[in-house]
């Protein structure tokens, strides 16, 4: 299905971290690139939300602060790990598929000093089995503490259910309440794309839009700086294409890596674009985390400094929204949260490859939260499968799109579902074909038919189901402290992307890209 990764790839001290936390810089192989529109998750709201908000959904927004109480000041959190930084200088082999700026980006060094390192002179002229002298990064400057936003704000969870994207756009009147562009084959309005991107990455719409207002203010100005109308981010690297919808795709999978390296203690430093290493502060929190990588990759010294002050976008945000902490749903992941039931992803009797252990939900930047598993004969090639792609659990389905299903499984007892995706437990079904594909709307029970698998919606070279899981907006890892589990087969990570396995009773099944005996498995 996709080439897998290799510990070959990446840093001896980068290695250990993985295999402690299943997290990695490396790019996803099922990854769904910022480079291509036309896979993209249609933007289509949630089933539209019921009059009367639920009582699920009322428990886990924050009180109303009452007049004249006092706002809090957001200060540092409790000393978090970090990793220590790389101490000595090291030496790597160049694998197939590598370039000198994936190479940089996993040892958090700029192309540049890896080129002056080497001395080399042309980025693209690299050679498999080529000797890299790696220098060592020397963290320089402060590490700013300065809480910017709750984890709330930065994911797609409890506190933006409510929230009317398209009303707040139009009410700002500017040149995002009248910008629309083309993506696959369909026209989308401003806020529809801040809708798709909030959707498909988890990422809450409000600190999008705050970026958008910090970059470019494009929420309040009719004619923003005509430098901002092709890049309104201003990253204008080769690999990031014109347009609002791959400048925010972009935003959000950087606001992810930050967010979730910082989740699982793997970052120690941001790398800027002046080529500056700054050391990463133990009392932030992973939503500050999220921010400070995003800027990091727009910004050298000067401007990152402000950007992640109180200067910058949490001034940005404060002004569009309020008190960022003053909606801040603490925990957004509670001690005692207990995996859901679930069930393998098709019909009894069947026999199905696991061909992807964890690997990112969404993107590369997200969390490990996904599985794959392939049916029978269809592993090596793309088709629309006869096989049924079956429901994990009971629940809601509240929004089908281009090879995407969301199932809520938020059930509480006798409880039905609230209807939205950013509260509770939530399955995300990809690459399920439009052909007899579930309708929104429909509930569900475990075992009954989602759709067949195939590789719309993503890029995939052979037909699967990916499933992953969020709680509140956050893409749960698959293998950490809280596995997926599927009819009692526990997913195990080795930390090297789309590698692992499934064990149940001493059994274990490894994953593997290609249909084999060795990765059968059967309910």
């Amino acid at each position: 299905m996709h080439a897998k990764s290799t510990n070959s790839r990446l840093p001896v001290f980068i290695s250990i971290l993985l295999l402690l936390t299943g997290l990695s810089l490396a790019c996803s192989r099922s990854a769904l690139p910022e480079e291509e529109a036309s896979w993209r998750v249609p933007g289509l709201q949630p089933t539209a939300a019921p009059v009367i908000q639920s009582p699920n959904l009322l428990s886990l927004l924050p009180p109303t602060r009452l007049p004249g109480e006092p706002i809090l000041t957001p200060t540092p959190d409790n000393p978090h790990p970090v990793p220590s930084p790389r101490t000595d200088a090291e030496k790597y082999i160049v694998q197939y598929g590598d370039t000198l700026g994936i190479i940089a980006e996993q040892y958090n060094i700029s192309q540049e000093q890896l080129m002056e390192a080497n001395q080399l002179y042309d980025p693209n002229l690299l050679a498999v089995g080529q000797e890299l002298f790696i220098p060592i990064a020397q963290p320089e400057g402060n590490s700013p503490d300065f809480k910017i936003i709750p984890d709330s704000e930065l994911v797609y969870g409890p506190s933006a259910a409510l929230f009317d994207i398209k009303a707040f756009v139009n009410s700002k009147g500017g040149y995002l309440s009248s910008y629309q562009e083309e993506i696959s084959d369909k026209v989308l309005s401003g806020s529809e794309i801040v809708v798709r991107v909030s959707q498909d990455y988890s990422v809450n719409p409000r600190l999008l839009l705050a970026i958008l207002q910090y970059q470019s203010q494009w929420l309040t100005k009719i004619n923003p700086k005509a430098a901002t109308l092709d890049y309104p981010l201003g990253i204008r690297r080769e690999s990031q294409k014109k347009g609002l919808y791959h400048q925010l795709a972009w935003a959000a999978n950087q606001l992810n890596r930050g967010y979730y390296l910082w989740r699982v203690n793997g970052a120690s430093t941001w790398l800027l674009t002046d080529g500056k290493v700054i050391p990463v502060s133990a009392t932030i929190n992973a939503g500050t985390a999220g921010v400070q990588n995003l800027f990091a990759q727009l910004y050298g010294e000067d401007k990152w400094t402000i950007a992640v002050s109180e200067e910058g976008l949490y001034a940005t945000f404060n002004t569009l929204f309020g008190f960022p902490f003053e909606q801040a749903v603490e925990p957004l992941i509670p001690l005692q949260l207990k995996n859901p039931s679930l069930q393998l992803p098709f019909e009894p009797g069947k026999v199905w490859s696991f061909t992807g252990g964890p690997h990112p939900g969404w993107d590369n930047g997200s969390a490990w939260a996904a599985l794959d598993f392939a049916p029978p004969g269809e592993a090596n090639g793309c088709m629309i499968s006869q096989d049924w792609v079956a429901a994990v659990g009971d629940g809601l389905i509240i929004r089908t799109g281009e090879g995407v299903v969301i199932q809520d499984l938020d059930i509480p007892g006798d409880l039905p579902s609230d209807g939205y995706e950013q509260t509770g437990w939530v399955i995300l079904y990809m690459h399920v074909d439009e052909q007899e594909r579930v309708e929104s709307g429909v509930t569900v029970k475990a075992g009954e038919h989602i759709g067949h698998p195939s590789c719309e919606g993503g890029l995939s070279n052979g037909t699967h189901v990916h499933i992953a899981r969020r709680y509140n907006g956050e893409w749960i890892a698959a293998d950490q402290n809280m596995p997926f589990i599927l009819d009692n087969w526990v997913s195990i990570g080795v930390g090297v992307e789309y590698d692992g396995f499934l064990e149940r009773d001493g059994v274990r099944i490894e994953a593997e890209e290609l249909e084999t005996e060795e990765n059968d498995i059967s309910r």
